[in-house]
C-alpha cells in the first residue's frame, strides 16, 4: 500500500481507484487508505456499516480488540451489505484485502499530523542549523543510525564542521560545538568511566585548563588504566608530545609521584620534572586503529585503512553519470546499516553503505544472495550488482558482496 501511494503520488492523473466511491472518499490520498479513520469511512460509507460496527472493525484490525465471533459477524455483514449495494464480488474482496493489509499498520490522522509537524520542525533545523542539529542528534543517542553513530559525525563534516577528537581541555561529557569546531564528548570513549569524565570536566571548570600531564594526575587522581585510555585517544595532544612519550611519562609520574598539594591549590605552580626520552613517533595507522578501538569509528574518512585501493572503484556520483540503469557495477562500500525482512523464500536485506566520498550506496539483497553471501559484520564490502532507479533514487540489486579486510597495523619505533 505504501508503494501504491508513492506510485499514485507521482502519477496522480493516471491511477484508477478500485471503485469510484473509494476514490471520492480518499481523494486527499489518491484513493489509498492512509489513516485509521479511512477504515471507518470505507466501512461506513462504502459498505453501509453503522459507525459503531465500523469502529469495532478498525479496532479489531489494529490489534485493539479481541473477539473472533464479533469479527466474523462484522465481516459477514460487510460482504452482505456490499452485495446489496450491487458491488462486484471482486471489488468487495479487493476493498476488504486493502483494509486487512493496511489497518494493523495505520496511525490516526491526529497522530500523523503531530509527527508531520515535528518532522518539518526537524527539517527546518537540519536545513538552516545543520551542525547544531547533528550535535543534538548525537547527544540524544537516538535516530535511525543509533547503531552507527559515525554517520552523524560524517554529516557534520559534510556541513563544514571541524571535528576534533576528545581533549581534556576542550571536550565535555557530551559533544559540544563552538562555531564550526565540534569537540567529541568523553561519553563516546569506550571504557572511559562516566565518573572520571565528569571529574575531569568539573575540575577544569573550577580551576582552569590543565597545564600538563602531571597537572592532570594531581588534580583528578586518575588511575593508570583511565589515563592510558585518554592518552590512546589523543586527549593530551595539546602537550605537543607523542602518545608513546606520554605513556612513558605517565608510567614514570604515577610510580614516582608522592601525594602533595595539587597545583591548582598550591601557592606556587611548580614546573613538572622533565627528562629525556628517545625519539618516539606515532604511526598514522596506529592512530587510526586507536580511534577505531576507542570510539568505534574514524573521525575522518575511513577508507585509508581498507586493505584495497579505493580509487579502483567508482563512487555513487560517478555511477549515476557513467553507468546505465540495468548494467552491472562493482563498488567498495563501508557498512552503515541493514534491515532484514522475512519472505516466503527466506530473509532478504536492505543494506546501506558509504562510498569513499562518504555518499550513500543503497543495496537490496534478495534471499538467494543472502544465502550465498551471509553478512559478516561491520567493515568494508566489495559490492557487485545491477544499477536500478526508482523516482530518481539509485540502488544496487546485489548479485554478490564480500567483506574486505583492514590494512595490517604497523607499530613504529617500538
Amino acid at each position: 500500500m505504501m508503494k501504491e501511494y508513492i506510485l499514485r503520488f507521482h502519477n496522480r492523473d493516471k491511477f484508477k481507484a478500485v471503485h469510484p466511491m473509494m476514490g471520492e472518499l480518499m481523494k486527499e490520498t489518491f484513493g489509498v487508505m492512509v489513516y485509521q479513520e479511512d477504515v471507518i469511512k470505507v466501512a461506513h460509507h462504502f459498505a453501509g456499516l453503522d459507525i459503531g460496527k465500523a469502529d469495532i472493525l478498525r479496532r479489531a484490525m489494529s490489534g485493539k480488540f479481541r473477539g473472533d465471533e464479533e469479527m466474523k459477524r462484522i465481516r459477514e455483514k460487510f460482504f452482505a451489505n456490499c452485495d446489496e449495494r450491487g458491488y462486484e464480488q471482486g471489488v468487495t474482496q479487493e476493498v476488504w484485502r486493502q483494509i486487512s493489509s493496511f489497518a494493523g499498520y495505520s496511525f490516526s490522522k491526529a497522530h500523523s499530523a503531530s509527527f508531520a509537524v515535528e518532522s518539518f520542525q526537524d527539517l527546518y533545523l537540519k536545513t538552516y542549523y545543520p551542525m547544531e542539529f547533528m550535535v543534538g542528534v548525537i547527544n540524544n543517542f537516538g535516530g535511525f543510525y543509533k547503531s552507527s553513530p559515525f554517520v552523524y559525525f560524517y554529516e557534520l563534516k559534510k556541513a563544514g564542521a571541524s571535528l576534533h577528537l576528545p581533549c581534556i581541555n576542550t571536550s565535555d561529557v557530551y559533544t559540544n560545538i563552538c562555531g564550526r569546531d565540534v569537540h567529541i564528548g568523553f561519553q563516546h570513549v569506550k571504557e572511559l568511566q562516566g565518573e572520571m569524565a565528569q571529574r575531569i570536566v568539573e575540575e577544569r571548570k573550577r580551576h582552569g585548563s590543565y597545564l600538563h600531564l602531571p597537572d592532570l594526575i594531581e588534580r583528578t587522581a586518575i588511575t593508570p588504566e583511565q589515563l592510558n585510555i585518554l592518552i590512546q585517544i589523543g586527549a593530551l595532544r595539546f602537550t605537543g608530545k607523542s602518545k608513546k612519550q606520554l605513556l612513558w611519562q605517565a608510567n614514570f609520574f604515577l610510580k614516582k609521584m608522592k601525594s602533595h598539594v595539587p597545583a591548582s591549590e598550591s601557592m606556587f605552580n611548580e614546573k613538572p620534572v622533565e627528562f629525556e626520552l628517545p625519539a618516539l613517533s606515532d604511526h598514522p595507522l596506529d592512530d587510526w586503529y586507536d580511534e577505531l578501538e576507542m570510539l568505534g569509528f574514524l573521525i575522518d574518512n575511513p577508507f585509508p585503512i581498507v586493505d584495497e585501493d579505493p580509487a579502483r572503484y567508482p563512487v555513487m556520483q560517478e555511477v549515476k553519470k557513467s553507468i546505465a540503469v540495468g548494467d552491472e557495477v562493482t563498488m567498495l562500500g563501508y557498512y552503515v546499516e541493514r534491515k532484514v525482512v522475512p519472505t516466503n523464500r527466506g530473509e532478504m536485506s536492505f543494506m546501506t553503505f558509504l562510498d569513499r566520498s562518504l555518499d550513500w550506496i543503497n543495496a537490496v539483497l534478495f534471499p538467494e544472495v543472502c544465502k550465498r553471501h551471509p553478512f559478516a559484520g561491520h567493515g568494508f564490502y566489495r559490492v557487485t550488482g545491477k544499477l536500478v532507479e526508482e523516482y530518481g533514487y539509485y540502488s544496487l540489486d546485489v548479485s554478490s558482496f564480500r567483506k574486505v579486510g583492514y590494512k595490517e597495523r604497523k607499530y613504529a619505533n617500538l
